[in-house]
């Protein structure tokens, strides 16, 4: 990055700050450049939305307000307007949209958004929603509610194994809880790497939520990484891979004469499951780490601030330390 002022160079900077945001305080790590020549700073427009994301993350999980991608999947899985979704709910015409784009709730509405990701209540908002819905609207959506329950079942089965019911927070990166989301960053590795080991598996997934979350605010996965002896993995990192379905195991043995788990897989990555900003994280990933062994990537990751700092108690790590990644 060139100065804005001088033209010259600058450093990139990052500091703890608390921010003031509907009367409460948040700690947060401020990011921005500073010129070299002048000893001024400044930001780019991806570092305010990055500076912001990290009080509107903690503000939302303090008060249990759901977040807009969540905001967006209670619409999508009923197949309705935001409009719609507006009158339903007793909103603004175009508030469920805004609320979709970003723009954060009050808490009265927050905790309607909240309370509606249950079908069982949304269903009685449905039921007083006379005047808004026809009766084919409203039976429509009634079977909707039943097809996602059952389906919903299964997958809450399968998440809480895997994520252990966990709320989003400063320890996954304030992510969503998405096995699809989860199943198709692996598969995305698997296909570019041609198959790959556990190990190099699990530093990949930290470089990829920690790199997500420094560059926009959000982790990836919604997994939890802890520090243990042989770098940063994801918690239950045997339950990751042994439970998600097309995802298989292989004995593999190296060059050296070691036996390794590879993670094989006939299927493709759903592309279409990922954000540009996602995709270029992902990208970004693979074009650092794509020539680096199992071995030598796992050293890399002995370098980071986000280990080094947490191994002694192999606690489970903060996503602060997004910002102080050293080898991407």
């Amino acid at each position: 990055m060139r100065s804005p002022f001088t033209g010259g160079a600058t450093i990139l900077l990052t500091e703890t700050r608390m921010a003031v945001f509907r009367k409460e305080e948040y700690e947060y790590t401020y990011v921005c450049y500073k010129c070299v020549d002048t000893e001024e700073t400044f930001t780019t427009t991806q570092m305010d939305v990055v500076n912001t994301a990290q009080i509107y993350n903690a503000y939302r999980a303090k008060h249990g307000i759901p977040f807009p991608d969540e905001i967006k999947e209670i619409r999508s899985r009923y197949e309705l307007s935001a409009s719609k979704m507006s009158k339903i709910l007793g909103f603004g015409d175009n508030q469920y949209r805004l609320y979709e784009n970003g723009e954060m709730p009050s808490l009265a509405n927050g905790r309607v958004l909240k309370a509606i990701q249950s079908p069982k209540t949304f269903e009685t908002f449905v039921d007083a929603a006379t005047g808004v819905l026809s009766n084919e609207e409203r039976q429509n959506i009634k079977r909707r509610l039943e097809e996602y329950e059952n389906k919903a079942f299964k997958e809450g089965f399968l998440c809480n194994l895997i994520y252990g019911g966990g709320c989003r927070d400063k320890y996954n990166g304030y992510a969503m809880q998405s096995i699809s989301r989860l199943k198709n960053v692996i598969l995305f590795f698997i296909e570019k790497f041609e198959g790959v080991f556990v190990t190099q598996m699990n530093k990949l997934l930290f470089y990829t939520d920690f790199l997500a979350y420094r560059e926009n605010g959000q982790a990836m996965t919604g997994l939890t990484f802890k520090a243990i002896q042989y770098g940063p993995v994801p918690n239950c990192w045997d339950k990751v891979y042994a439970l998600l379905d097309d995802i298989q195991q292989i004995e593999v043995e190296s060059k050296n004469g070691n036996i390794g788990m590879k993670l094989i897989s006939d299927i493709s990555c759903d592309l279409s499951s990922f954000t540009n900003e996602q995709m270029n994280i992902l990208e970004k990933v693979y074009t650092t780490f794509k020539n680096d062994s199992p071995t030598s990537i796992s050293e890399k990751s002995h370098d980071e601030p986000a280990w080094i700092n947490n191994k002694e108690l192999h606690s489970s790590i903060d996503f602060k330390y997004a910002f102080s990644l050293k080898n991407i």
